[in-house]
């Protein structure tokens, strides 16, 4: 009897089987195929035919075993070559895989894309027709740690940061069969491209002075130089961070967070012109005109009660929040708020709430690393850029 004799790129087959519309009647063919090509595989390994003898032969064939192959359209049950030195593998599949790694990585894109563990066990029961446990789902996302991992201690020394802007947000985590809130600090920077990257991620305790100093110090042991600006809310001990860390780096306070503060002290009614004054001062052209701005605000409420608290919020934190006033125009409506962070931090509340509470830090680093990776890609890709300097800037 004839062989059938197969030439076939592996990789054309196995895109053109994930992408066909195959029903579960034509599987026994596709075995018939994926089969025979792994025969193929072998001969051509051995480099003898059947009952061939041979002085010098590479090995001896050692007949089969069966191996479930699981791929989008449901679980193959394949007969696998094999030789008695056990040296002979197939291309099909990494050895002892048990799924395709397409949708290995499909399964983990769910996960990354806030899709519970417990939801892409029904999506993958529907798609093939087999069930995967939660705990296969979760020990999938195992494969991000390394990624993640080099992606976040990567360099910082190849470019130099002018602007970087930081924040913190809480997320629930179990510890020691607790459920404890922990910080978890980000960094943004703008590079010498002005161009945006995320340049910092640790998940750690509550807010203090000694955390951010740790995360200042996790930022500069990568090569992270002082930055001209740093920008945030008015974190509780982050001014006193700064300084210690950073020598030579001014604070900018989130304006937005910072005009809420002084709204929030003025009567609700019957303040519309003082509001409007005191966004008149932030939108001044230069520090000078702010400051007048400023004092002509004070001025004409000094001897309001009601507008006492307000006049103290506005004076104590001023200077703070006009630093940006001291950079190019072009940068300063960038520069002057956190905004920026804020579509970041919801894309991470998008995921984390399908979550509610991580099983540990490794696993909230994990995934928000991943989150983060993704979400970098779409930050000033192409020739866009955060802002575009003036020649005179540059």
């Amino acid at each position: 009897m004839a062989q059938i004799k197969f030439t076939l790129d592996m990789e054309n087959l196995k895109d053109e089987v994930m992408n066909s519309g195959l029903e579960a009647v034509v599987k026994s063919s596709l075995v018939l195929v994926l089969n025979e090509f792994m025969e193929k595989e072998r001969d051509e390994y051995m480099e003898s035919d059947f009952y061939q003898r041979v002085d010098d032969r590479k090995d001896y064939r050692n007949g089969y075993y069966e191996r479930d192959y699981t791929v989008s359209i449901g679980k193959l049950q394949l007969k696998v070559p094999r030789t008695r030195s056990g040296e002979f593998s197939t291309s099909l599949f990494e050895k002892y895989q048990r799924a395709d790694q397409s949708l290995v990585l499909s399964m983990l894109e769910m996960v990354v894309n806030g899709v519970s563990t417990r939801k892409v066990t029904k999506i993958v029961e529907q798609l093939c027709g087999e069930t995967v446990s939660k705990s296969f789902v979760s020990s999938l996302t195992a494969k991000l740690d390394p990624l993640v991992k080099e992606w976040a201690d990567r360099p910082l020394n190849i470019t130099y940061y002018k602007y970087v802007y930081v924040d913190a947000m809480y997320i629930k985590v179990r510890e020691h069969n607790k459920v404890v809130s922990k910080a978890v600090y980000i960094a943004v920077g703008v590079n010498q491209d002005h161009k945006r990257e995320i340049i910092g991620l640790r998940v750690n305790h509550a807010e203090s002075k000694e955390a951010w100093m740790c995360f200042f110090d996790y930022l500069k042991s990568r090569g992270l130089q002082s930055p001209r600006l740093l920008i945030s809310d008015a974190h509780s001990g982050l001014k006193s961070a700064i300084t210690e860390s950073f020598i030579g780096t001014s604070w900018q306070r989130c304006t937005v967070h910072f005009k809420r503060n002084i709204f929030q002290c003025m009567p609700k009614k019957g303040s519309y012109d003082a509001r409007e004054m005191v966004k008149s001062i932030f939108d001044a052209p230069n520090p000078e005109a702010a400051r007048t701005l400023k004092n002509e605000f004070i001025q004409t409420y000094e001897l309001q009660k009601a507008y006492e608290k307000a006049i103290n919020t506005l004076d104590e934190g001023f200077e703070d929040a006009i630093q940006f006033l001291d950079e190019p125009a072009e940068a300063r409506i960038k520069i002057r708020t956190t905004n920026n962070l804020e579509r970041l931090n919801s894309e991470i509340r998008r995921r984390e709430r399908v979550i509610r509470i991580f099983p540990n830090n490794q696993s909230a680093f994990r995934l928000i690393g991943a989150v983060l990776m993704d979400y970098e890609k779409t930050l000033d890709c192409g020739g866009r850029k955060f802002y575009f300097p003036s020649e005179s800037s540059m």
